[in-house]
């Protein structure tokens, strides 16, 4: 209990500092300081005692087992010093929390004190006769319970003592309902413990005592107790196994079974189970064995005699032991038969009805679930002939409804959805077919026809297990197709329509038997149309083949692959032609055939606006004609009751076919369709005012429908007049304008559900309705509830039409349907509504929608005419009708309150008129405080949406007056109602305008709470939760008192059914106060939130209560505990215990109760979602196997689906194999008995045998199938839907590894999965030769992902050969049934995928050994272009549907298509697709446009004319499949355009030979090129649809659309946009606007790869557009122009979402750029340098500025300086080059502006950089250094020699030869300034500036030389000489220059430098310098040529050996071939 809140901190805030302090704490905890308590005051005792006990259970609950023997003593001491308390009393929750303190203290300690304890709690509980004492042996008697149970089996020799002091207890609790309960509960704990222990005799008085209270008491809560006593006796001992025992209990039990409460009729039904169970036998004899066979043959089952328990008494039987009374020994017939026998009389009750079948539903479940499974069929046949068939049901048309209801209860929700599993429904629904539905007709004459009561109840059964097993009901589908057609020409209709939606749910599951279902049903209609005058009851099976071919109709749009236009269209012509033949027809074959038309119409409806559109004009006119305006009174009363009939009969048909069409088509409602419908509506309402109800003539044999009276008809044509005005109404208020303006509707409709004059059908009526025999409307069993509404049942208000469902946390349905037996007794709920019923539904929903709208003076007329109803002096004399008045007026004004505040989609009016306000709150003050507690629900409710509706003054006042009330006004229920109006209002309103009234409505129900009427408290905490749920934070301040007051209410007994008071305590059982408390307390954690981390007091006491929650036995507070644990972990997750909150879940999951596993599970997902490997650790061992028998057990919990998804999403990559394994046991291990998961372990196959493998997985896969249709094993697969949900999970897995590989092939997930890829492999195998599609679709598309993933990947193993090559006969087989002709659409599209890939694979790469795989393509693709083309095949599946057929086709075409996309890596693929490509190609195309038709076309055949004689099916109902189709188009249409790129790249020849419709065989085998088509003048004709398909795709993608398809799409249009295929189409102005806005938008939202193709395309159409190029004469832009700077602008748009500082100097790039962003700027830049050439000269100058701007940001971004600045330096080299040469002289000055501009900004850069600011000012620097030397190189042409700015260039690069860090860099740029050749005036006046600088720096030895750049310039100097060469004068002048700089270093320098300075000597005296030299040596004076003499000789400079040496040693110096050059690479250069 304590355990969720051990993480606490202490509260006292102190430390444990030594032992003393720590015993004194620990003395605190469990010492009660009674002084103090008593010193409290009076209402804070309670709240004191409830603290200390708790902290007390917590306290216990810590200890181990040695602390416990410690302190066991005076623990419970302090129990039993609490048990003897006078005052406070312990209460309820005292009395749990000292059980359980007993409980734990025994069962985790020390046993010695046992029977101490057991002594004094007796000594309690003997304690004299005195009455005052009963709170104390009422706590000692709960106390004695739980230590039995604990530890009763140590305590056997004082049980009778135990036993003999509770029973003579009894007769002194008379007075106290609690004690007595507690007392029968002890006994049933000291029962269990003891067992068989117990000695008889006390056995058999505890049994005598328990039988009388069960019978005589009138507490519903010792009843139970007593029932759950006797049950606990049955089951637990010996004794009570005789016949007469059980006929002396099922007595006592029939009596418990009519008590008005459910809790009572529940454990005597279940105690009843008991025993009936403890007596099966199997070798029991059944007594009745006979009677279904004979009721079968009758037609007619009468009940079972009474006297049925003497048969069994008197049967011979084994004696018990020491006795000699007959042992109880019943057959399960037997068992059936006792039951059914009771249900059956007309004596019993409704109530006792209801507890019966719950008896049915608890012997099923105790039953062995093999036994049930094998005896389904004798259980169906009891049911149905025993209950269903039997007299007195069948003749009770509302004890009939109510008995097919339990039927369905116990044979589908209990047996079929509980207790069989996958394979015992399937042997259930071939039993239900073959024993019973393949009986109708009779065939055999042994074989009983079974009865029409007995085909429902199957229909109902098989329609239950159809829905639950899917597609696996595959198998039975011929059986069950036969059977139902057969059924279906039953005559009766009750068995036709549930034959036909039982239909319906088959076809739905079945969908391949659609087309056979409705050419059956269409055909036997049509036969049957011909006899009608025959005899032969043609007329009925008409009527029902009609209606089993309108359900069927009505899946068509819900399978739209298996539907047929053919039949659908067949249909509609039928029905048309019986309307119009139907006129020259005797009456009654006339009125079959408009009844069978209509009801074709009708179901054709459902096929939706897109069939039904074209034929609206014609509906409306069949509508017209068959309800006309009506005739003369004078006419009707001259005709007949079969005319009369005839004539109500068809308007009724007609009606519903409206019904339907405007359910099903609401865009067709248009203004004038709603006008004429409602004229029509109209004329249907004058007719009803004309027809005689009364008629002296109207017998059997002058009916249309002889169970049908002219009354009846009429009844049922109001009906549907009032359904179709209402629904015409909600469609919108300019479709109902027409009937809104008609204030008689509303008389009409109130005079329908309002109207005091009722006449009782029935004689039992009258008497019912008297005012002396009336009680409860809601006990009335009539089916017709003296007119009530069947819109309210019981606590549960249903939806109004056009209502929007809001789930309301303070609806009591969840609560009260916990306490009712199989939905309630009598509960009328899911019953089909009779039409008198619906009439008043539909009068009700039509006055909610029209009255708001009405005018002032209408609404008070209406609301006067109410309140005249009401008070009627008539009502007074019939309490019946008075109430069925009441609850329908009140039903309608809460209708128009909702339509009023827009809770139902209608105008919503205006009713803040205040005389029609001061009507309203009247008449609801009077619903409010009546003692019906579902009228003043309504009565409330209305009451807060009227304040809602009326504004601040009115709700004002209504609070007040509220207020007033409940002072003034002592009654409980008036009371009760106003409380609940307070908290309505306060809901309704919201806690912003009630805000000012929360303190007087806070304080008014905090002192309701306090009342002791159960009702009254019960209401007002309720009300009080809905307050602070709406108030919000605004109610924070009023949480401590009201959390106080909560916690008293809780501890009181006055507050729960442990009351003494026999009125309290039935009425808590029946409306709980401690399941709403808890709400409450829900309520609170939800208006503190985050505030209660700092909210101690009130989060102690709510962690206080919440722990008592889940220890309760109510499941709605275990689940409401639930909630509060899953706020207070959302809220303070710091003080609630993760690991033991994650247990708790756990242990909930596994609840039975539907909600708490709901709330586990929701809880579970939420803790997942943060962090799944944690709770999962949490959660411990088994947690895994549980979570998938919990999706087993329930298969559509979502929140166990999310759990698993999200728990996937966290761990696929870090726990891959786990997940591979996890996931092959869930698909491939058993379930025995749906508790445990029992692995089947199977021999693995062998890879290196393929054909034994696939046998392998052939016989694996044999096991499966046999377990999962074998009904004998008791061991079976979890169910398909789960399997299914694992096999999308390893989907999933593996898409997510894929991904994984893709950013990295060496992850290790992607390893592990390829390790584990045959496991993969086998698991899709398995599923793809399943026997249900939706595993084999599942299995065949893993396959595909594993063959994209690894078709190409080698074996580690043998890197010859691919990894999947070992795999092909698995493949392969798996294909193998998807083209079957048992095979789908979706199976056959799957599996042509995975042919695809596995040939673009290449696996196999001879064509020869690709087998069937290829023959299948290739025979797939000829049935397309074939003779027979008409219909596509694939395999042996052949006679498809045409949108199957278009589904396979694409599958196909898509599948060819990526064999096209794979040719260019895959060169074998091309003698694959050579001999079909000419075939492809124009199916490719047509697709195409087919598809852009689809797409684009924004209605098909959006007219409503009818179609024409000659146009076909296809066409005229082409927008009815435009849906699905695109689907398959929106599929497949990427990869054809990439097939025809690809195509146009390959070969373009075949591509615009078919473009331009010249065919597609001339070039099909063609390789070369074509070079002379030019298509620029005109675009291909078939651009457009490509272009137009590519472009649409990118505009109104899917929101899952991945980057990666965005780039297919990208490149296709790229490929697409070439000139040859597109023309000048795309530069025409509206297309080239659209497609540039495109362009911008996805520059700004897309990734880098999608702008890196944006770039591409743009640079693309530049070059290409038409006036590239072509120069400009004009002064003025041009549209071209604009076109060419919008394409520019995209490529500028890219740069700057890379490089926002290009165009805002001021922001702030990235620190870091990716690699894609570095293709991104390069790409971009080198397009913006390519167009620039193709812009006019009129604007060239301001793109070339642009580009020089873009090239200056690059370069002073650090984030470029490392990797971009050294792609982009070859483009400027290149930009530069070429606007200066390439120029005209015209521009030369700008050119030569920009050049100076761009070198200002350099040296600027360079500035900047030399500053050393940041890390990347250095590489800056150099960059800046290169660009300079770039530009000074590459635009000297355009610089004059003597520019200011070169020579600061040339200043600022010489200053770097000494900067550490650039002279290396600097003298690179200046030998590239010196070397630069040829010259041109600049460049010499460069070379001749740098000449004397250098040949100074490299002389001089001051100043550093960091990177010992002078001799990289003594090499320039060096290689400058020897450019002059051919000129010997400048070469002499050179050298004679050079080489004396050269000596003059050497001497300088000294010998170091001797090596290098040799080395340069040599160079100059190479080649053709040697003339120059010998000359200039030989001029030499003086030292000089010694000293070269001596360096030359000294430097290793006189031979090969010696320059070699020397050249090593001159490069070790640094003086060799220096290791920087400027080139054209810079990404070489050594920074």
């Amino acid at each position: 209990m304590s355990e969720l809140t051990e993480s606490l901190p202490s509260t006292n805030g102190t430390h444990r500092t030594s032992s003393s302090q720590e015993q004194s704490v620990k003395a605190s905890k469990i010492e009660l300081d009674i002084p103090r308590l008593h010193s409290l005051p009076s209402e804070q005792q309670n709240l004191y005692l409830l603290t200390f006990t708790l902290g007390l259970e917590n306290h216990v609950c810590s200890l181990d087992h040695d602390d416990i023997c410690l302190q066991q003593a005076r623990i419970t001491k302090q129990l039993l010093q609490i048990v003897h308390l006078a005052a406070p009393v312990p209460t309820r929750v005292i009395r749990n929390s000292l059980g359980r303190c007993w409980s734990y203290m025994l069962d985790n300690g020390d046993r010695k004190p046992l029977y101490e304890s057991i002594n004094q709690l007796l000594s309690v509980i003997s304690a004299g006769k005195n009455e005052k004492e009963l709170h104390s042996r009422h706590a000692a008697v709960h106390c004695l319970g739980e230590v039995y149970k604990a530890a009763g089996d140590s305590a056997i020799t004082l049980s009778t003592v135990s036993c003999s002091g509770l029973l003579r207890l009894v007769k002194l609790a008379q007075n106290h309902v609690g004690l007595r309960a507690a007392i029968y509960r002890a006994l049933e704990k000291l029962v269990g413990s003891v067992q068989g222990s117990l000695d008889e005799g006390i056995a058999r008085e505890i049994w005598k005592s328990a039988r009388t209270s069960a019978s005589g008491d009138k507490a519903a809560l010792v009843q139970a107790n007593a029932c759950r006593c006797l049950e606990k006796l049955i089951s637990s001992t010996p004794y009570f196994d005789s016949a007469s025992e059980f006929e002396a209990l099922k007595t006592t039990i029939w009596k418990v079974c009519d008590s008005p409460i459910a809790i009572a009729r529940r454990a005597a039904a279940s105690c009843l189970a008991a025993i009936l169970v403890n007596g099966y036998s199997d070798s029991a004899i059944p007594t009745l064995k006979s009677k279904p066979r004979k009721s079968k043959k009758s037609g007619k089952t009468q009940a079972p005699p009474l006297e049925d328990g003497d048969d069994v008494s008197s049967r011979s039987a084994s004696p018990a032991p020491k006795r000699n009374a007959v042992k109880l020994e019943l057959s399960l017939v037997d068992i059936l038969s006792q039951l059914s026998s009771h249900y059956v009389r007309s004596s019993t009750s409704n109530r006792a009805r209801a507890a019966v079948t719950h008896c049915y539903i608890k012997v099923l479940q105790r039953l062995d679930s093999s036994l049930v499974q094998a005896s389904y069929e004798q259980i169906a046949s009891h049911l149905f002939s025993e209950l269903l068939s039997s007299a007195s049901v069948s003749y009770d048309r509302y004890r009939l409804l109510l008995t097919r209801k339990y039927v369905q209860k116990i044979l589908a929700d209990c047996v079929g959805s509980q207790i069989l599993a996958e394979s015992g429904r399937l042997s259930a629904a071939k039993t239900l077919i073959n024993s019973v539905l393949r009986n109708y007709p009779q065939v055999v004459k042994e074989i009983a026809e079974p009865s029409k009561q007995a085909l429902v109840g199957a229909l109902n059964a098989l329609t239950s297990l159809i829905e639950s097993l899917g597609s696996v009901f595959s198998s039975l589908g011929d059986a069950c197709q036969d059977a139902l057609i057969q059924v279906l020409q039953h005559p009766s209709y009750t068995v036709q329509i549930q034959a036909a939606f039982c239909l319906r749910a088959f076809v739905l599951a079945c969908p391949q038997h659609l087309i056979h279902c409705a050419s059956i049903c269409m055909n036997n209609a049509t036969r049957e149309m011909s006899h009608l005058t025959t005899g032969r009851q043609s007329h009925r099976r008409c009527i029902g083949f009609s209606n089993g071919l309108a359900a069927v109709l009505s899946v068509s749009p819900l399978q739209p692959l298996y539907g047929s236009l053919e039949i659908s269209s067949r249909a509609l012509s039928i029905a048309t032609d019986l309307l119009k033949s139907s006129g020259q027809s005797e009456l009654r074959a006339s009125s079959t055939q408009v009844q069978v038309a209509w009801i074709l119409i009708g179901g054709l409806m459902s096929m939706g606006p897109d069939f039904v559109k074209i034929h609206v004009s014609q509906l409306l006119l069949l509508w017209r004609n068959a309800l006309p305006k009506p005739l003369t009174k004078e006419n009707i009363a001259q005709r007949d009751v079969a005319e009369l009939s005839y004539l109500t009969h068809v308007r009724e048909c007609a009606l519903g076919s409206i019904l339907s069409f405007l359910e099903s088509n609401q865009r067709l409602v248009t203004l004038d369709v709603s006008i004429r419908i409602a004229a029509l509506l109209q004329n249907t309402a004058e007719f009803l005012e004309t027809v005689p109800l009364k008629r002296k003539d109207d017998d059997s044999s002058s009916r249309i429908v002889p169970s049908l009276q002219l009354s009846d008809l009429v009844v049922m044509v109001r009906r549907r007049v009032l359904q179709c005005y209402t629904q015409l109404i909600n469609l919108g208020p300019s479709s109902g304008a027409d009937a809104l303006g008609d204030s008689k509707l509303l008389s009409f409709a109130v005079s329908l559900f309002a109207d005091p004059m009722y006449a009782p059908v029935s004689l039992e009526s009258s008497i019912a309705n008297s005012a002396a025999n009336f009680e409860s409307i809601w006990d009335v069993s009539d089916n017709r509830g003296f007119g009530i509404s069947g819109l309210v049942q019981g606590e549960n208000i249903m939806a109004l039409p056009g209502e929007e469902i809001m789930a309301n946390p303070h609806d009591k349905r969840g609560w009260v349907h916990l306490l009712e037996d199989v939905d309630g007794a009598g509960s009328r709920e899911d019953l089909p509504h009779p039409p008198a019923t619906e009439v008043v539904n539909s009068a009700i929903a039509l006055f909610a929608v029209v009255f708001p709208s009405q005018s002032v003076k209408v609404q008070e007329f209406i609301l006067e005419q109410l309140a005249t109803h009401l008070s009627a002096g008539s009502l007074q004399r019939a309490p019946g009708r008075r109430a069925a008045v009441a609850i329908n007026t009140a039903m309608a004004l809460l209708g128009a309150l909702k339509v009023a505040v827009g809770e139902i989609s209608a105008e919503s009016g205006d009713l803040k008129h205040p005389a029609v306000e001061k009507s309203l709150e009247a008449l609801l003050r009077t619903f409010v405080i009546d003692p019906d507690p579902h009228l003043r629900r309504i009565g409330y409710e209305a009451l807060g949406r009227l304040c809602s509706s009326s504004g601040n003054a009115f709700t004002t006042n209504e609070i007040n007056t509220l207020i007033d009330l409940i002072v003034s006004n002592r009654d409980p229920n008036a009371r009760a109602g106003y409380a609940m109006a307070l908290g309505s209002i306060h809901s309704s309103v919201g806690g912003m305008a009630a805000g000012l009234h929360l303190r007087k409505i806070h304080g008014v129900l905090m002192s309701l709470c306090s009342d002791p009427h159960p009702v009254v408290h019960c209401c007002a905490i309720e009300a009080l939760s809905q307050v602070a749920e709406s108030a919000g934070l605004a109610f924070s301040g009023y949480v401590s008192s009201t959390l106080g007051l909560l916690a008293q209410a809780w501890s009181s007994d006055a507050h729960n059914e442990e009351s003494a008071s026999l009125g309290t305590s039935n009425a808590e059982v029946e409306v709980p106060t401690p399941a709403v408390i808890a709400r409450a307390i829900t309520s609170m954690i939800n208006v503190l939130g985050p505030d209660l981390q700092d909210s101690s007091k009130a989060r102690e006491l709510i962690l206080s209560l919440v722990s008592q929650f889940e220890c309760d036995e109510s499941p709605f507070i275990q689940a409401e505990g639930l909630r509060c644990w899953e706020h207070m972990n959302l809220y303070d997750p710091g003080h609630i215990s993760l690991s033991t909150y994650v247990k708790l879940l756990r242990k909930e999951l596994q609840s039975s109760d539907p909600s708490i596993c709901l709330i586990a599970a929701d809880g579970l997902y939420n803790l997942v979602r943060r962090d799944a490997q944690r709770v999962f650790q949490l959660a411990g061992e088994g947690f895994e196997e549980q979570i998938w028998l919990t999706l087993n057990g329930n298969p559509n919990l979502d929140g166990i689906r999310n759990l698993i998804e999200a728990w996937l999403g966290q761990t696929s990559l870090t726990e891959a194999q786990d997940w591979i394994v996890r996931i092959q046991q869930v698909l491939t291990t058993s379930v025995a008995k749906q508790t445990e998961i029992v692995p089947q372990t199977a021999k693995p196959a062998d890879p290196e045998v393929q054909d034994e493998e696939v046998a392998g997985f052939a016989t694996g896969e044999t096991k499966e199938q046999g377990a999962a249709t074998a009904p004998e094993t008791s061991q079976e697969l979890l169910r398909w839907q789960v399997r299914v949900f694992a096999l999308q999970c390893l989907s999933s897995f593996v898409a997510i590894v894929a991904k994984d590989l893709d950013l990295d092939p060496e992850s290790s997930p992607g390893q592990v999965l390829q390790s584990k890829v045959g496991d993969v492999i086998r698991v899709a195998f398995h599923a793809s030769t399943s026997s249900v599609v939706e595993l084999r679709v599942g299995g065949l598309r893993l396959i595909n992902q594993i063959l994209k993933i690894f078709g190409s990947t080698p074996d580690p193993d043998f890197s010859e050969a691919l990894l999947l090559e070992q795999y092909q006969a698995q493949i392969s087989s798996a294909l193998t049934p998807a083209f079957n002709a048992d095979s789908s659409p979706e199976l056959a599209s799957a599996a042509v995928n995975v042919c695809a890939t596995f040939i673009a694979t290449g696996m196999v790469t001879d064509i020869d050994r690709m087998g069937r795989i290829l023959k299948l393509l290739v025979g797939a693709l000829d049935s397309i272009v074939g003779p027979d083309s008409q219909e596509t095949s694939v395999g042996d599946l052949r006679g498809l549907s045409p949108n199957a057929q278009v589904m396979v086709r694409m599958a196909v075409l898509s599948a060819w298509a990526e064999l096209q996309a794979a040719r260019t890596d895959q060169r074998y693929l091309d003698k694959v697709l050579e001999p079909h490509v000419g075939k492809l190609l124009p199916l490719w195309l047509s697709s195409l446009q087919e598809f852009a038709r689809l797409r684009f076309e924004p209605d098909i055949s959006n007219h409503t004319r009818p179609p024409g004689p000659d146009e076909s099916l296809e066409a005229v109902y082409a927008a009815l499949n435009r849906q699905t189709l695109l689907k398959f188009y929106q599929d497949s249409w990427l990869g054809l355009v990439d097939a025809i790129a690809s195509l146009i790249e390959q070969d373009p020849r075949i591509v615009f030979d078919a473009l331009d419709t010249k065919g597609v065989t001339s070039h099909a085998s063609g390789t070369g090129s074509m070079t002379n088509i030019n298509y620029r003048d005109a675009p291909v004709a078939f651009f457009m649809v490509l272009f137009g398909i590519v472009i649409e795709a990118l505009v109104t993608r899917p929101n899952d659309d991945s980057p990666r398809d965005i780039l297919k799409i990208l490149s296709a249009l790229k490929k697409i946009l070439l000139p040859s295929v597109a023309g000048n189409a795309i530069f025409q102005d509206t297309l080239f606007s659209e497609t540039i806005e495109l362009f911008d938008r996805l520059a700004l939202t897309e990734g880098l790869a999608v702008q890196s193709v944006l770039v591409d395309i743009a640079k693309t159409l530049c070059i290409t557009h038409p006036s590239a190029g072509v120069e400009n004469t004009s002064s003025d832009l041009t549209e071209d122009v604009d076109q060419l700077f919008a394409l520019a602008r995209i490529i500028v748009l890219v740069l700057t979402n890379t490089l926002p500082n290009i165009a805002d100097p001021k922001a702030t790039p990235r620190a870091l750029l990716a690699a894609d962003a570095v293709s991104v700027i390069r790409s971009g830049f080198d397009a913006l340098v390519e167009i620039s050439t193709i812009f006019p000269s009129i604007i060239k100058t301001d793109l070339y500025a642009s580009i020089l701007h873009v090239f200056s940001t690059i370069l002073r971004t650090p984030a470029c300086q490392t990797s971009v600045v050294a792609q982009v330096l070859p483009v400027f080299r290149g930009f530069i080059q070429k606007i200066t040469t390439n120029n005209p002289e015209s521009s030369s000055s700008a050119i030569t502006s920009l050049n100076k501009t761009c070198l200002h900004q350099l040296l600027a850069i360079l500035g900047i950089a030399q500053r050393r600011e940041n890390e990347s000012s250095l590489a800056c620097a150099k960059n800046t250094l290169l660009s300079i030397s770039v530009l000074l190189t590459a635009a000297s042409s355009a610089l004059t020699a003597d520019e200011p700015l070169i020579l600061a260039a040339l200043e600022a690069t010489l200053d770097c030869l000494q900067d550490l860090g650039l002279a290396k860099v600097a003298a690179g740029c200046l030998r590239s300034l010196l070397l630069t050749s040829p010259k041109n005036e600049t460049d010499e006046a460069v070379a001749r500036y740098l000449l004397p600088r250098l040949l100074i720096f490299i002389t001089s030895t001051r100043g550093p030389d960091p990177e010992n750049a002078r001799a990289l310039m003594a090499q320039a100097l060096t290689a400058f000489v020897g450019l002059h060469v051919e000129d010997t004068d400048r070469a002499s002048a050179a050298m004679s220059l050079v080489l004396p700089a050269l000596l003059l270093r050497g001497q300088s320098g000294g010998k170091t430098l001797y090596v290098e300075t040799a080395a340069r000597i040599m160079e100059l005296a190479r080649g053709g310098l040697l003339p120059v030299f010998r000359s200039l040596v030989a001029e030499m004076e003086g030292a000089m040529k010694p000293f070269m003499e001596e360096v030359i000789r000294k430097g290793g400079g006189g031979g090969p050996g010696n320059r070699r040496e020397g050249g090593e040693g001159a490069d070790a110096d640094g003086g060799g071939e220096p290791s920087i050059a400027l080139k054209f690479d810079f990404g070489g250069i050594k920074r």
